[in-house]
């Protein structure tokens, strides 16, 4: 039979023409006396002499290995569903699992929603969580301040006014108090509605 050449060995195998130059310095071919390759009797000698896995076009080699999937955690699976849910779409069943098409939709979902978040920052709508509560926790504080030193300062007032309701009257009757101190709480909260913070 007629040898082949390195040329035409090489297309037979599928593999480089050096690494055939390679696999016959290491004498994994078979040699007519010509210095052609004899093809059968190399392909035989190759096969015994290389490890099955590292055979091009073996099975071993051309299936892939499969990779090796994480697990979803639960709390990203219910997150999709809640996310599905608060758009009015179908949520995936419990126990069912998510199907890609469900996590996709969620993730577009999010996306949007942030999206618009954002656009809202921008336009000065939204504030940051954390400065909002000071300035809650800081006017808070201011009123109540306002009303602890209250007394002492309507006091004063109070009783001129209610000296001279006596003087006029004669007598210091419930709803003259009341009228007073009515008084005396409207300006107080008057005072306090002024109070503007600045949440920007």
């Amino acid at each position: 039979m007629e040898g082949m050449s390195e040329r035409q060995y090489a297309a037979h195998v599928g593999l480089s023409r050096g690494a055939i130059q390679k696999a016959k310095e290491t004498g994994r071919l078979v040699q007519h006396a010509d210095g052609s390759i004899d093809a059968i009797a190399s392909d035989a000698r190759r096969a015994a002499m290389t490890d099955p896995a590292k055979q091009r076009g073996s099975k071993a080699a051309a299936a892939p290995a499969t990779p090796k999937l994480k697990p979803v955690p639960d709390t990203a699976l219910s997150a999709v569903g809640e996310t599905l849910r608060d758009e009015g779409l179908p949520a995936p069943v419990s126990g069912g699992g998510t199907t890609f098409l469900q996590a996709r939709t969620a993730n577009e979902v999010l996306k949007a929603q942030e999206r618009k978040l954002k656009l809202a920052q921008l336009k000065g709508e939204l504030i940051d969580r954390n400065r909002a509560v000071g300035l809650v926790f800081r006017l808070a504080r201011e009123e109540r301040d306002a009303w602890v030193t209250w007394p002492a300062r309507a006091a004063a007032l109070m009783a001129s006014e209610l000296g001279v309701m006596i003087a006029d009257h004669g007598v210091l009757e419930p709803a003259m108090m009341q009228k007073v101190l009515e008084a005396h709480v409207r300006a107080q909260l008057e005072s306090l509605a002024e109070v503007r913070i600045d949440l920007r």
